[in-house]
């Protein structure tokens, strides 16, 4: 039985539609299946949470982007009861990039009736708060965070998903927040118990797999799969060459220069001189001065293609 947490306003309010197409498939095929709608902000986490509570074993199927994504994974009662699949809809797509699924969803349903091939991936954690939220792309505080906010609320995103141009969402409201957001000082600490302070932060990410914000390389060694958290940060550069570096960064180029720092850690905690934004898979999460970031000690079984 597959059970299907689909957002019918994805896409720019066609998810509705194309979940017709996948119904159809469906009921040709004579699979046995549940689908439950999301209506509201943190529906699905809630639907997730109530479907996974008995215990019993699992498939469910995501159909929407990264932020319908980070939902259902937050809301997952136990990770090693269940099997995603993801049929991506959004613009960014960056969960679906990162594990190299196929964004066609007729290809990515197949997929998923047929599969040949899973993934246990690590699911990230982070902690504020007193509060936790699950991630399975990265989380961040900074910079990427205020882009990921503003992306959130902008009327541009929508027309120019329609367009099919969303990835310009990013660089558009990037180069906003690059020009208003001030630097900051933040102290890096990993479960080593090293200490690294740096001075005029732009961001630091913690990331679990390669790519955030609709396809920036942050992290190419990021695999999802190793049982690491790979964490970057951008500090000390003027506004002027961390517009030059971004453009690289979509082929992972930007790790040459210097102002980049990468680091691998198991949990990390990060620290702040005054509060940013933070997010979770690109979702937002209120101002905040200090994080702590870890992985769940039970991995995801993910449905991806064969290596």
């Amino acid at each position: 039985m597959y059970t299907f947490i689909a957002n019918p306003n994805a896409r720019s309010g066609r998810g509705i539609l194309l979940w017709k197409q996948i119904e159809k498939i469906l009921l040709e095929k004579e699979i046995a299946y549940n689908v439950l709608f999301t209506k509201y902000q943190h529906h699905a986490t809630r639907l997730v949470h109530d479907l996974t509570s008995d215990g019993a074993p699992h498939t469910i199927v995501v159909l929407g982007g990264d932020g319908t994504l980070n939902e259902v994974i937050d809301g997952i009662r136990y990770l090693d009861k269940v099997t995603l699949g993801y049929i991506p809809l959004g613009s960014g797509n960056d969960f679906a990039r990162g594990l190299g699924l196929p964004t066609d969803i007729h290809s990515a349903l197949e997929q998923i009736l047929s599969p040949s091939h899973y993934t246990a991936m690590n699911v990230g954690v982070l902690d504020y708060e007193n509060k936790h939220r699950r991630f399975a792309v990265s989380t961040g505080i900074g910079f990427d965070a205020a882009v990921c906010h503003q992306v959130m609320v902008t009327p541009l995103k929508a027309f120019l998903n329609r367009l099919k141009l969303g990835k310009l969402t990013y660089l558009g409201v990037a180069l906003h927040k690059l020009l208003t957001l001030k630097p900051v000082t933040m102290t890096v600490t990993t479960e080593t118990g090293e200490i690294k302070t740096y001075h005029k932060v732009y961001f630091t990410a913690v990331m679990n797999l390669k790519y955030e914000g609709g396809g920036f390389n942050f992290c190419p060694a990021a695999s999802g799969t190793d049982d690491r958290l790979n964490i970057i940060t951008v500090s000390e550069l003027t506004r002027l060459k961390v517009l030059c570096l971004l453009p690289t960064a979509f082929k992972g180029w930007h790790t040459r220069f210097r102002g980049i720092t990468l680091d691998t850690c198991t949990e990390v905690t990060i620290t702040s001189d005054r509060a940013l934004p933070v997010h979770t898979d690109g979702e937002p999460v209120f101002l905040q001065s200090d994080i702590h970031v870890h992985l769940e000690k039970e991995k995801l079984r993910i449905i991806t293609p064969c290596k």
